[in-house]
C-alpha cells in the first residue's frame, strides 16, 4: 500500500486523495486538529518523537511513520507544499503487484551562486554542518563522499519531501534519526532562539540530498516531481534575503 503523510500543524484545507494520510505534528500536550470534523493522526502516539518537533520540525511525522507504520511505499508532504499529484500518480505504476523501487523527489532547488554549505553558513550556523560531517565521517564512512559532494552542490532535494519504498524509507530513517541524535548531544539547543533552535529539520534537508545521490550511485531510479506551494510566496523578498546573506553577512531570523 502506498500512503503519503501530509505533515501539519493547524487546520487547513488539503487536497482530497486516497493515498494521502494528514498528520498532527508537534502534537504533545495539544488538542486534536480536525480536518472537515474529524480527527486526524497525531504524533505524538505509539513510538514518537512529537516532543521533538520544535527542533525537528516534519521530521516528526517521518519517525512516526517510520516506528508505527507498515506501508509498502510510503512519503511525506506538507500542509503547505505539495507534489504534482497528478503527475506523481502519472510516474507511479499501481497496478503492479510490487511496487516501484523508484524513489519520488522534489524537482531540484538551485541556488545557483551559493553551494549548500555555503549558502547555509551565510544564514544560520556552518558549525551545525561541520559537526554532521565529523559524525558521519566516524560512523558512517561509506556515505561521507555523498556528504561531501552535497555540501558542495549549488542545487538540492529540499523539503524532506519524497516518496520511496519501504526498505530504502527503513535505511533512511535508521541513519538519518541516529546522526541527528548524535548531533543533538553536540549542539546546546537551550542557547537558540526558536527558529534556530530547527536546526535539525533544516540539517536533514541536505543529508536528504546526500543520501538521493548515494541511491542514484548504487542504481537506485529518482524521479523528480515539481513541487506545487499552498500559500503565497513572497519570492522578491526571498530573492532579497539570499543575497543579503550571501554578500552583507545577514544571518536569517524568520520564515519567509
Amino acid at each position: 500500500m502506498t500512503k503519503i503523510y501530509i505533515a501539519t500543524h493547524k487546520q487547513v484545507q488539503l487536497p482530497q486523495d486516497e493515498v494521502l494520510t494528514p498528520i498532527f505534528v508537534g502534537a504533545t500536550g495539544k488538542q486534536n486538529i480536525k480536518l472537515n470534523n474529524i480527527a486526524i493522526l497525531r504524533d505524538d502516539s505509539g513510538d514518537n518523537i512529537s516532543h521533538k518537533n520544535p527542533y525537528y520540525c516534519e521530521l516528526t511525522a517521518v519517525y512516526w511513520a517510520w516506528k508505527n507504520t507498515s506501508d509498502t511505499m510510503i512519503g511525506l508532504m506538507h500542509y503547505r507544499r505539495f507534489f504534482d499529484l497528478n503527475l506523481l500518480h502519472r510516474k507511479m505504476d499501481y497496478s503492479r503487484t510490487e511496487q516501484s523501487s523508484n524513489v519520488y523527489v522534489p524537482a531540484k532547488r538551485r541556488y545557483y551562486i551559493e553551494s549548500l554549505y555555503s549558502h547555509y553558513s551565510h544564514t544560520f550556523d556552518a558549525s551545525h554542518l561541520d559537526r554532521t560531517r565529523d559524525i558521519i565521517a566516524m560512523n558512517y564512512p561509506g556515505v561521507l563522499p555523498y556528504v561531501d559532494k552535497a555540501y558542495k552542490s549549488t542545487w538540492g532535494y529540499m523539503f524532506n519531501m519524497f516518496v520511496m519504498p519501504r526498505d530504502k524509507f527503513d535505511e533512511y530513517c535508521s541513519f538519518l534519526f541516529d546522526v541527528l541524535e548524535k548531533l543533538e548531544q553536540s549542539v546546546d539547543v537551550s542557547q537558540l532562539d526558536a527558529f534556530n533552535q530547527r536546526l535539525f529539520g533544516r540539517v536533514s534537508e541536505i543529508l536528504f540530498t546526500a543520501w538521493a545521490m548515494k541511491l542514484r550511485a548504487e542504481g537506485t531510479t529518482l524521479v523528480e516531481i515539481p513541487v506545487k506551494d499552498l500559500e503565497p510566496v513572497n519570492w522578491p523578498k526571498k530573492i532579497l534575503w539570499f543575497l543579503a546573506a550571501k554578500f552583507l553577512g545577514k544571518k536569517y531570523t524568520k520564515s519567509c
